[in-house]
Parts: C-alpha cells; structure tokens; sequence
C-alpha cells in the first residue's frame, strides 16, 4: 500500500502545542489509527521508517515529538552520548501526567481525523514502549503493542522518577502485546518477572514475547538491529492490529 510520508501537524496540547508526523495511506478511505511513541531521541530517521512499515499495512501513524515542551519542533537528538544524555534527562524532567496530556490530547484529534475509522491502537519502543503501556490505560485504545519498555519494573518514569503504570494495569481493557529482549540491560530477567507477574494478576488480554535479542533490536542500522526479529515483530505486530483494529 503506497502512503504518505510528509505530514507534519501541530496539536494543542494543555502544556504546549505538539508537533506529530503523520504516515498514512494514499488511496481513499478509513483507517485504524496507530500512535507510535518513539525512543529519548523522538523522530529519527529508524523511526520514520518504522512508522512507514506499520502505516504500509494499512494504518494511519502518528509520532508526536514526546519532549515537545522542551525542544524547538522538529528536534531529534542524535544517537550519541550528548543524544542519549539529553533524552534521558528529558525522561526524568517530564513529569508523567504531562506524558498521559499529550497522549489524550492525540487521540482526540485523531478520533475526528476525517480518514481515521475511530479504531486507534497504540506502539511504542524503549521509553515509547512505556508510554504505549500507559496510553493502553485510555479506555480508546482497542491494542497496544511495547517493546522493551523501560523504566516500568522500577516504576521511575517522569519527574522524580516515580510512575504508576504497572500498578495501573488492571485498568487496560485493549489487548495488550509485551516484547522484549531477553539480553537487554535495562530490563534485566528479575524486572521482566514483576511486569509478568503483575500483568497476570490482571488478568488482561495479553500476548508475552521474549526472544534472543538486545535492546533496541528494532533500530535498523545499528549494532544492535536483528532484521530476522524485525521480520517476526512486525508479523506478531500487524496480527495484534489486524484483529483488534480491523474486524468490526
């Protein structure tokens, strides 16, 4: 399916207004809208190509520049040191309720989107994975999908490091898919335990992966980037969307 790749729209949001990329398809019609949440470094050139992989399929993609409040629109921290250092100070200035503002203030702008058929999902990487996580807890979201979500054993998100997303999970009624990688360093095997645990005792509709694979696995181009794992996430991926986003 050929899409759209050159969109940029801004977004009111109640700390600022908020630059969001659209992908979407270029035929005539309605479709299930996805929120793709990004790593510290926001819109990267890995990330628009991730987005375009998910809006192909038949989805329209929004990725909102998640430190909108602290950045110049179209911001994206490099994948180096001062990158990474700045990304990850933004993640611990940010305080939480500002990151779940963005996200309502999205889906209800994508919810009147004149091509968007109502039916949104959310997905999301690293720090993305997390608040994917917390965008399920919107009862408009049918799907979400994290991967290697940091920071949601330790329960550090945000301004003062201190988030309530796992205590929060019984309120996800979507399905839920968890992704990681069993030999990431920031999401040891104990912290992959407690999410588990904690999302059982939830007794939610829920699809756990983890496969042989590092942080990151999905960036294309990096040291790190598994094209076979690419390959079976996006499938696990689009049959999440396709059965909870498509089917009426």
């Amino acid at each position: 399916m050929l899409i759209r790749t050159d969109e940029k729209i801004d977004i009111s949001t109640p700390t600022g207004d908020m630059r969001v990329h659209l992908l979407r398809p270029t035929q005539d019609g309605h479709f299930p809208a996805i929120i793709l949440f990004s790593e510290i470094y926001q819109v990267t050139a890995p990330i628009e190509r991730l987005a375009a992989m998910i809006a192909g399929q038949g989805y329209i993609v929004a990725v909102p520049e998640v430190y909108h409040e602290y950045e110049p629109a179209g911001t994206v921290l490099h994948y180096d040191q001062a990158g990474t250092d700045r990304g990850n100070e933004l993640k611990y200035t940010k305080p939480v309720a500002a990151f779940d503002s963005d996200t309502a203030a999205l889906i209800e702008w994508l919810k009147h989107f004149p091509s968007c058929s109502g039916a949104i999902g959310a997905f999301g990487v690293c720090l993305g994975g997390h608040l994917a996580f917390r965008a399920a807890l919107h009862p408009d979201i049918k799907a979400t999908a994290c991967f290697y979500a940091t920071d949601l054993h330790s329960a550090s998100l945000g301004k003062d490091k201190s988030d309530d997303s796992l205590a929060r999970a019984s309120e996800i009624k979507g399905e839920l898919m968890m992704v990681w990688g069993q030999s990431d360093p920031h999401v040891p095997y104990e912290g992959r335990r407690t999410i588990r645990d904690r999302l059982e005792k939830a007794n939610l509709t829920l699809e756990w992966h983890e496969v042989d694979g590092q942080h990151a696995f999905l960036r294309d181009g990096a040291p790190r980037f598994d094209a076979a794992l690419f390959l079976q996430a996006m499938s696990w991926t689009n049959a999440l969307f396709q059965r909870s986003l498509t089917r009426v």
